[in-house]
């Protein structure tokens, strides 16, 4: 029965399930409370240059051909693709820089350079990442989360041990190179979670990266919304800008529409892909399922610290996406989850995409996204953001051996308190609910409301977790359950 189905933000999870109701035949609305379409993955044009607001990295293209495959499209029928030779770089504190080829044979070649012995025990690591990412992105992360049984397959049973065990414990086992180690911990961190508490099954991140590689889509990761929002309007989805969602109405415990700029708007179904904790502040309190001193007690994934930068030269010694582990790795992971505070001396990561895309940025320049992940909740203010933006600059001069500061045309940040206000964050976390083994499949806040009949959410703060294809699959998840419930 065709259903008329309101979704609230239009994020990779709301355009995703947006897509997948339209094509079962219900009427659906996607309200997004900013100018344009996209939640976090927006895009900023200024004097030439593009960047990508949001996320940078494209990981996991299975993910991304499996979504459009369910509607009988690909990727390439919206945006080109490019796969990064090299993937990355990352610079260390001794000045040392290491770069990761686009193959596992040469990236083995340079473990093996580094610490001998290191390279047979990569390959010998990644055919076992590859085993468990085709457990878990074949299987158990399409499951929506309902129950604990989900997660007992034969399969998984004869990995449960990988569950107890955690990242970093069992990187240090087997190599012992720390550049090499953090290079490996490194795609936990799209987790949210120190590799200390991510389990060890996780090492799947680890063949996303090193076997399936890095890509860079068509106009960056905002070229993906522009396919889904063009794939949602083929398929009969309408999105609406500046539309502020100030209410969910419920009448007799069930969600009947949305209060939108004002307005009354009726519904049959209500599917929120914001932020899971300011949904629930759309209630009644008691038809809120989660207090706020649950919210308070859980791990959330870190926040950022954003800069987007126009340089009027080239840029020299970086690669597309440049990671700078040249300080205390470990100092830095417990100023955003143990106590947290502003990182004295922090990590942070580059994205220079005009070495890619030359229409990014005019002749000659460079476009550059910094970013420096912090703890939620933390002050924020200008003159932080300025000290940390001159830190940066210094450290990159350094490490690239090049004078920089003279050549910025212009720069714009983004932070804890424009996450909150832009995109109702709690806390202006960046990346949701870290998945920690307690944060993992049904231990997370639900798809569907206990309390509200016809209220649904997706998103990061749900099933199964931070990251844009596991937004995709929440989507999907959250879809497929309504449909079910109907």
């Amino acid at each position: 029965m065709r259903k008329n189905i309101q979704i609230i933000g239009s994020g990779f999870s709301s355009m995703a399930a947006a897509c997948y109701l339209a094509q079962a035949g219900h009427q659906v609305t996607v309200y997004e409370q900013n100018s344009t379409v996209g939640g976090r993955a927006r895009q900023l044009k200024r004097d030439g240059f593009t960047f990508d607001i949001g996320p940078t990295w494209y990981w996991m293209p299975d993910i991304f051909e499996r979504f459009f495959a369910d509607f009988g499209k690909k990727p390439s029928d919206y945006y080109g693709l490019k796969k990064l030779a090299p993937a990355y770089c990352v610079y260390f504190a001794d000045g040392t820089q290491i770069t990761i080829s686009d193959a596992i044979d040469e990236i083995a070649q340079t473990f093996e350079s580094i610490e001998p012995g290191s390279g047979a025990k990569l390959k010998k690591f990644i055919e076992s990442a590859r085993e468990n990412y085709e457990i878990a992105i074949g299987d158990l992360v399409y499951r929506p989360g309902e129950s604990f049984t989900e997660l007992i397959t034969w399969e998984t049973f004869k990995k449960c041990g990988l569950f107890l065990k955690n990242i970093s414990t069992e990187m240090r086992r087997q190599f012992k190179n720390e550049k090499l180690i953090r290079i490996l911990e490194f795609p936990v961190l799209f987790l949210g979670a120190k590799p200390s508490d991510t389990p060890y099954f996780y090492n799947f991140m680890n063949y996303a990266d090193f076997g399936l590689g890095t890509w860079h889509p068509e106009n960056g990761m905002y070229g993906v919304v522009q396919a889904m929002e063009k794939l949602g309007r083929e398929l009969g989805v309408q999105f609406v800008c500046n539309s502020k969602v100030s209410e969910i109405v419920v009448e007799n415990n069930q969600a009947v529409g949305l209060v939108v700029n004002g307005a009354f708007m009726k519904s049959d179904v209500v599917l929120s892909g914001a932020d899971y904790h300011h949904t629930e502040t759309l209630l009644p309190e008691y038809n809120r399922q989660y207090t706020e001193n649950y919210w308070n007690k859980k791990t959330f994934a870190p926040s950022s610290l954003l800069f987007y930068v126009g340089f009027d030269k080239k840029i020299n010694n970086v690669e597309h996406h440049t990671l700078f582990f040249d300080a205390d790795f470990d100092a830095h992971a417990s100023a955003i989850y143990d106590h947290p505070h502003w990182p004295k001396d922090p990590m942070f990561y580059a994205s220079f995409p005009s070495i890619t895309d030359a229409n990014v940025a005019p002749q000659g320049c460079e476009a550059a996204i910094f970013l420096i992940p912090l703890a939620p909740g933390l002050e924020d203010s200008e003159q932080m953001r300025e000290d940390y933006f001159n830190l940066l600059l210094d450290r990159l001069e350094i490490h690239t051996k090049q004078s920089l500061k003279s050549h910025v045309l212009f720069k714009e940040s983004f932070g804890i308190n424009d996450f909150k206000e832009q995109y109702n964050s709690y806390k202006g976390n960046a990346y949701g609910l870290a998945n920690t083994l307690l944060q993992t499949a049904f231990l997370r806040p639900g798809l569907k409301s206990k309390k509200v009949n016809q209220l649904y959410f997706t998103g990061q703060l749900t099933v199964p977790g931070p990251g844009v294809p596991p937004a995709l699959i929440s989507g999907k998840l959250a879809a497929g359950l309504i449909q079910k419930n109907q």
